[in-house]
């Protein structure tokens, strides 16, 4: 009997309000899929409170929490404090997303450093690693962290699409490169090229559910049960076998977040 390889999404949006009144469905075609854990990212109080209920009923789903650079809209983060209570009460398995984000010029960057940093300090004392956000911020985001991280605590850079000199400062680091479906894309060289030289030991895969569904799904809203085949680009990129992508880009997430 030859035993199916399982993933780990190690990051989706599953108490999103538009992914929330599908999740039975949903579940269970990433159940099919053998999709054994899925990282639930919650960006506010209403979608962690749903996400701890989620993960009440299907202990496979995990959260995280933190507020992202582009609700960082007020002197205080209003959800913080509950993210803070339920990070030491042992209910997150990650603090994130958190982040910088200079794409959209209206957003305030003295208060995404702000928050990023307040999010920073809260991973360290909780030891939980952290899941960055970064769109054209890697340099501020690079000097944030190098003073207010601790060397060597773990961390993920979500989604990644940088550029390869910001994928080594990544990986220089020790931190994760997780990527998206955006590698399937047939015009993402750039990042097809990262993947291929980034060693398979500090990779992730994730859906971003409900966002970026892998090229032959694209257009539709993205699942969890769609991460095998962006497991299987990343495998043609590298010329090594899917059962290895899998079984490592597995083990990465379960030593992060389980």
């Amino acid at each position: 009997m030859i035993l199916k390889q399982e993933y780990i999404d190690s990051h989706a949006h599953l108490s999103d309000p538009s992914v929330l009144p599908s999740i039975v469905p949903i579940l269970e075609r990433a159940q099919l899929a053998h999709i054994s854990h899925i990282i639930n990212i919650c960006t506010d109080i209403q979608t962690l409170k749903d996400g701890l209920l989620l993960s009440k009923q299907y202990p496979f789903i995990k959260n995280t929490a933190a507020t992202t650079p582009h609700d960082a809209l007020q002197e205080e983060d209003p959800a913080f404090p509950f993210f803070q209570e339920c990070a030491h009460n042992k209910l997150l398995c990650a603090i994130g997303e958190t982040g910088l984000d200079y794409h959209h010029k209206d957003l305030n960057p003295i208060l995404q450093k702000k928050y990023l940093i307040d999010y920073l300090h809260l991973a360290s004392e909780t030891n939980l690693p952290v899941i960055f956000h970064c769109r054209e911020a890697f340099q501020d985001l690079f000097a944030i962290t190098d003073l207010e991280y601790p060397k060597k605590a773990p961390a993920i850079l979500h989604c990644f699409t940088g550029t390869p000199q910001e994928a080594e400062e990544v990986l220089k680091r020790g931190w994760f490169l997780s990527l998206s479906g955006i590698v399937t894309f047939k015009k993402s060289q750039s990042l097809q090229d990262i993947a291929a030289f980034a060693p398979l030991s500090q990779l992730l895969i994730e859906t971003d559910t409900p966002y970026l569904a892998p090229q032959s799904k694209r257009g539709k809203p993205n699942e969890p049960s769609f991460l095998p085949e962006t497991a299987a680009c990343i495998a043609a990129i590298k010329k090594i076998s899917l059962s290895e992508v899998a079984q490592t880009t597995f083990d990465n997430a379960r030593r992060l977040f389980l």
